[in-house]
């Protein structure tokens, strides 16, 4: 089965990240690494509760660093295996011009 996140800000900036041959992170390391990212670039997500869903997480951090963050192969490598450790998916979609998730 074909492991991938796929990373869409609109129709001509899609990025496909293909997990072949790559370990997600373990679950506590990727969690570790998505608050880091979601800390470093200013990201908030309005909850009543004041939780904040992985998937939130996921969907911030793609829309702060934008299309270019993800041209930067390391950056999409990393935010890939780290979606997938928390997620434990084979295939994640994280539609920033929708504002979805979908595993």
């Amino acid at each position: 089965m074909r492991r991938y996140v796929l990373v869409r800000f609109s129709e001509r900036d899609e990025f496909d990240i293909p997990l072949d041959g790559l370990e997600p992170m373990p679950p506590q390391a990727a969690r570790a690494w998505l608050d880091a990212q979601f800390e470093a670039n200013g990201c908030t997500v309005a909850q009543a509760s004041g939780k904040v869903l992985t998937a939130d997480k996921l969907l911030a951090i793609a829309a702060a660093v934008g299309a270019e963050g993800f041209r930067d192969a390391a950056f999409a490598r990393d935010y890939a295996r780290a979606a997938a450790g928390a997620l434990d998916r084979p295939v994640i979609t994280v539609d920033v011009a929708a504002m979805t998730t979908g595993y």
